[in-house]
């Protein structure tokens, strides 16, 4: 490669070359039009508003030094004892304790957040951030992350009180190297998608369940498939009222520690294995008044608000997945030889970057559209969700074919973006459900239209 060029193209320097042909554009021109040579990611950071930009660049630092060096070891650790973290993993949350990763959902001095970040909402800056983990390692990201999932009912609640005497708390002991852990209990053994969407609900028979009892309640039942409940410190359970359907479901805060909650089990798991999927087992746990969230009845609200905030951040995780696996192609492509040549010379390979390229590119540019919107509306934060990590796994697969057989090493890296990936299809509700959530917020206009159209003979 003597020439500097790649099979199919002309070098940078030579006349034919864009580079070449744009430097003598007149100077009234040449601002409209870029060759652009940088890092792709330098690039895309350059355009944000300067306290996005320097977030993002704190993520990506924090990214490679806290969860790069844990990424490898934590995914092929043995499966651990319930309540325990693989070795070096409790230093991780430590780090992102004090690095304000656990309190950066309000702004200084109440959170950890800039008060000109949080100018730009809460779904970009937390895009940003957890792209930035993913694009090192599934199960670290979720670990750190899913926290953030417990926190948002309560601050959705409103209830200034319980914020002060609850999450306040929480964030300074985090910030103190204390990590204050919360967690989101909605999933029950036989229901995944039926508490996520109306329809499934208005038959559903709910399992955990909230009876009366003097100043408070009493909580009975099994959650499941709880990011981090293994580890938390609170968790937000989401209980119906007894004797009634999930229009009653109520949100409860239960402390690690109440009597009757038990950490059962956590899931042996195709990928993000850093981060417990834990069942939880209620039998009889007291949830005083002053711990319910948003008051009774308005769990399903709190519910569905939560999710849709929480979809924009689940895209950007596949955007994370996409660029993981685009990288360990790209670096791939350029250590592996065929017949004398560096794979990355041959142009079929090329297309596939290419490919690979574009599709994390449009991935990302609707993940940060919707998130940059004052409100997460569901149809735009459903059809984030499922659009973004199908493409995540789509790149993953075609990281697999570029790499072959080295695509099953864990040391190339793309396997475990492919599992991480495949999680995302599944959690903040299936793909499936996510796109009938797209419909669900257009049935009026939809149902509109059939009243008013002449049907087609």
């Amino acid at each position: 490669m003597a020439s500097r060029a790649l099979t199919g193209h002309v070098a940078a320097a030579d006349a034919l070359s864009p580079r070449a042909a744009f430097a003598r554009l007149p100077r009234l021109t040449a601002p409209l039009v870029r060759y652009a040579a940088a890092d792709p990611w330098e690039e895309d950071t350059a355009r944000l508003p300067r306290a996005l930009a320097a977030h993002r660049r704190r993520m990506r630092a924090f990214a490679e030094a806290e969860l790069a060096p844990r990424a490898a070891a934590a995914d092929l650790a043995p499966h651990p004892a319930v309540g325990a973290l693989a070795p070096g993993l409790d230093g991780l949350l430590v780090a992102a304790g004090r690095a304000g990763l656990l309190s950066d959902l309000l702004p200084r001095p109440l959170g950890a957040a800039s008060p000109a970040l949080i100018r730009h909402g809460l779904a970009l800056p937390q895009a940003l951030k957890v792209e930035e983990l993913a694009a090192v390692d599934g199960g670290l990201m979720l670990l750190v992350s899913a926290h953030a999932l417990g926190v948002a009912p309560v601050l959705l609640g409103g209830d200034l009180g319980q914020l002060r005497r609850v999450l306040l708390p929480a964030f300074r002991a985090s910030e103190r190297g204390a990590p204050h852990v919360f967690a989101y209990a909605i999933t029950e053994p036989a229901a995944g998608s039926d508490v996520e969407d109306g329809h499934g609900a208005a038959s559903y028979r709910p399992g955990v369940v909230a009876r009366r009892a003097p100043g408070g309640w009493r909580l009975t039942g099994t959650k499941c498939f709880i990011s981090g409940g293994d580890i938390a410190s609170t968790v937000v359970v989401f209980a119906a009222l007894d004797g009634e359907g999930m229009a009653s479901w109520t949100a409860f805060l239960v402390p690690r520690g109440a009597p009757g909650f038990h950490v059962v089990r956590t899931e042996h798991k195709l990928g993000m294995r850093a981060s417990g999927a834990a069942e939880l087992r209620l039998d009889e746990v007291y949830v005083p008044d002053a711990d319910v969230v948003g008051g009774p009845r308005q769990g399903w609200a709190l519910n569905r608000a939560t999710l849709n905030l929480s979809r924009i951040p689940v895209g950007a995780m596949g955007v994370g997945f996409a660029r993981a696996a685009t990288a360990a192609a790209e670096d791939f492509a350029c250590r592996f030889r065929l017949a004398g040549r560096p794979l990355v010379d041959y142009q079929e390979v090329q297309l596939a970057l290419a490919e690979m390229h574009a599709r994390t590119l449009a991935a990302r540019a609707m993940v940060w559209a919707a998130a940059r919107q004052p409100q997460a509306r569901q149809a735009e934060a459903a059809a984030v969700k499922f659009h973004a990590t199908d493409t995540a796994r789509a790149v993953c697969e075609l990281a697999m074919d570029l790499l072959g057989n080295h695509a099953v090493l864990h040391a190339e890296r793309v396997e475990r973006a492919l599992r991480d990936a495949r999680l995302t299809q599944i959690f903040e509700g299936t793909n499936q459900i996510n796109r009938l959530a797209v419909i669900e917020d257009q049935q009026e206009r939809l149902l509109a239209r059939v009243a008013t159209s002449a049907p087609i003979p």
